[in-house]
């Protein structure tokens, strides 16, 4: 399974070298997958905490942190074929978990998909090529916060994908 957000956050990456490290993304994510045995350690927000991903790679749809957190569109098709190699190096890959409409983008052009056939959609599984991609708000502090993406809702996304990448079905 691959996790593609945005971009690598100022605070989070960035600084520490594993993305969502450090960041209020990392501390919302991190412990669910810890919960649903996509990681296993500790999650202590540095990049030396003992933390390992299960059958999962974590990467983000552009390379630098964008001004303002808000990618351009020169931004984003620049760092595709970042993207496309690390799906590619990915020869077991089955579920790709969207983490917001950017990451969501950038994964369908990256695969040749026809955004027509996938729009966005908080929940939704896209079948492209040969993988499956599953899309969710991202789990920035913002939109939780705002509850926009509610722990149980975002809980529920990452169950899903886990299971689809196991196998099993939506």
């Amino acid at each position: 399974m691959l996790i593609v957000g945005l971009a690598p956050g100022l605070r989070g990456a960035n600084a520490t070298g594993r993305p969502f490290t450090g960041d209020g993304a990392g501390d919302t994510l991190y412990p669910l997958l810890l919960e649903l045995d996509l990681a296993t350690g500790r999650y202590e927000g540095h990049a030396q905490d003992g933390l390992m991903l299960n059958n999962l790679r974590i990467t983000n749809a552009v390379r630098c942190v964008p001004p303002e957190n808000k990618p351009i569109a020169t931004e984003t098709n620049n760092c595709r074929i970042y993207l496309s190699n690390e799906i590619k190096a990915m020869r077991r890959l089955k579920v790709i978990l969207a983490l917001g409409k950017l990451a969501h983008d950038n994964i369908f052009k990256s695969l040749g998909g026809k955004m027509s056939e996938g729009k966005f959609a908080h929940g939704a599984t896209h079948s492209v090529g040969p993988y499956l991609v599953q899309d969710s708000y991202h789990c920035s502090r913002y939109n939780m916060n705002t509850n926009r993406l509610t722990l149980k809702m975002f809980r529920s996304v990452l169950a899903q994908a886990r299971d689809l990448s196991r196998g099993g079905t939506s």
